[in-house]
């Protein structure tokens, strides 16, 4: 077997289509963001959404969110506490633990963007069917339970 075929053979498989989504999506929201005015990336609105929803948020959920590590996520929420989007809080009960909650300011600030989420999401589905969606929603979640992650709490609410 010569590299191309073993190349074509890989092609054919999930794992680098995933990727490649992926990285086309991630760029995708940071540009249409940026377009529109938003300066937020996709992982802080991501965070964002989150917070919106779920305020109050310990600091290590939202590093297995973002699946980031304590000191890249720390750095991340300093650029959006400079923002004035999130304030950090010590827990009542654990001084050690961080609650992350969302502003007035990060609350404007995802109600103004929700019309842009519809939107790149009306983008991103265009064409395809409810009932391939649906599917396509199974298959990831099948490849979630594959790889062991039966857990991930990315857009649990």
């Amino acid at each position: 077997m010569n590299n191309q075929e073993s190349f074509t053979e890989f092609d054919h498989t999930l794992l680098p289509w995933l990727g490649r989504t992926m990285k086309v999506v991630d760029s995708f929201i940071t540009r249409y963001l940026n377009e529109h005015n938003i300066d937020l990336t996709k992982v802080q609105m991501v965070l964002l959404v989150r917070l919106y929803f779920n305020d109050g948020q310990p600091q290590s959920d939202l590093a297995l969110l973002t699946n980031r590590d304590k000191a890249s996520l720390a750095r991340l929420l300093d650029i959006m506490e400079r923002k004035g989007l999130v304030v950090r809080v010590s827990s009542r009960e654990d001084k050690r633990i961080k609650l992350v909650h969302i502003t007035k300011k990060g609350m404007e600030l995802y109600e103004n963007a929700r019309p842009l989420l519809r939107e790149m999401i009306m983008k991103v589905q265009k064409g395809v069917s409810e009932k391939n969606i649906q599917l396509m929603i199974d298959i990831l979640k099948q490849v979630q339970v594959n790889i062991g992650v039966t857990d991930f709490v990315a857009y649990q609410t």
